[in-house]
């Protein structure tokens, strides 16, 4: 069973910037769609940024030109290189891993990290 570990929020003003880190054991992202969801109490959990297995990277609307998702399959790593961050992006980062097996799909879900922007 793959376990995802998120690292690298906290709490850094507008305008600043975070990286978040996921780590992955007990299986390979290789093969594996890798994704950054976020959640807060009014808007759930939504999309931010996703990178295939084919490195192919999308962006949700919102945080394009700040964000960057980046993958390591060696060290079995993804990043999110938050920049320019708005108090809008205050929320509860998820790392995410699917891919489509034969038997139906396989997810898995880190724990989450909080990323909170204020003055």
């Amino acid at each position: 069973q793959m376990q995802l570990v998120e690292s690298g929020g906290g709490l850094v003003q507008p305008g600043g910037s975070l990286r978040l880190s996921c780590k992955a054991t007990g299986g390979l992202i290789f093969h594996y769609d890798m994704s950054w969801y976020r959640q807060t109490p009014d808007k759930g959990r939504e999309l931010v940024a996703i990178v295939s297995s084919g490195h192919e990277m999308k962006y949700a609307d919102s945080v394009k030109g700040r964000f960057a998702i980046s993958r390591d399959d060696f060290k079995n790593t993804v990043d999110l290189q938050m920049n320019n961050l708005k108090p809008e992006d205050t929320a509860m980062y998820y790392c995410n891993a699917s891919r489509q097996l034969d038997e139906g799909p396989s997810i898995y879900w880190g724990r989450g990290t909080q990323v909170t922007v204020s003055s």
